[in-house]
């Protein structure tokens, strides 16, 4: 049997060396541990992962609080990261866009930790405008609407999830009033966009055995 990290790095050679593919590893890794972690990716594809012990209380109040939203129509991420590789140029380690990406990481780890959900929400739209920054197909028109949306409602942070691009989701962090979230879900409906139930599992990849 493989540990999680090796799935996670087989799942990855999969899409990038047998498929010929550009990808991150943070989904495949993400996908393996379960939980909610701090990656750290000190020598790509190669990453440390954190579990983040949070007490319950935090935990569930995050998961009542966000919401994913996806556009309806599904995205290519490998066309999105050559687009992004392309303009980063040879020296890419040091581009400062790169490096804001990872200051807001360490600081939405600490705004979790301590319980801040403004904070974390702060880190949330900070980091989809180091997305718009890195290159502006990452985040499309519809992902706009969608937070102009979530805006009026009061949401505390919207982040496009993966490489964004053309399709794909967007993680909302709303201001803790459920009857507003509704309003703001029943919105986004209305406009064509599709909200995905959400649970932040505890655990990863587990694997079953049948019986010989």
């Amino acid at each position: 049997l493989l540990t999680p990290h090796e799935v996670a790095h087989m799942a990855h050679a999969i899409e990038t060396e047998k498929l010929g593919m550009q990808c991150g590893i943070q989904d495949q890794l993400a996908s393996a541990y379960g939980g909610i972690n701090f990656m750290d990716m000190h020598a790509f594809p190669h990453a440390s992962v954190s579990s983040l012990q949070l007490p319950n209380s935090i935990w569930w109040e995050l998961e009542r609080r966000l919401a994913v939203v996806y556009i309806g129509t599904p995205h290519s991420s490998s066309d999105t990261h050559k687009k992004v590789i392309a303009d980063l140029g040879s020296d890419a380690r040091m581009d400062p866009r790169l490096q804001r990406l990872r200051e807001l990481a360490r600081e939405g780890k600490e705004a979790l930790y301590s319980g801040d959900l403004p904070r974390f929400g702060t880190c949330m739209n900070a980091n989809t405008e180091a997305q718009r920054r890195l290159h502006p197909a990452l985040v499309c028109p519809a992902f706009e609407s969608i937070i102009a949306t979530a805006n009026t409602h009061g949401a505390l942070g919207c982040k496009v999830n993966g490489a964004g691009g053309d399709g794909g989701s967007l993680a909302i962090l709303t201001d803790g009033d459920a009857a507003r979230k509704r309003r703001m879900l029943a919105e986004l409906t209305e406009k064509g966009f599709r909200p995905i139930p959400l649970y932040l599992s505890r655990q990863g990849l587990r694997i079953w055995e049948t019986p010989a």
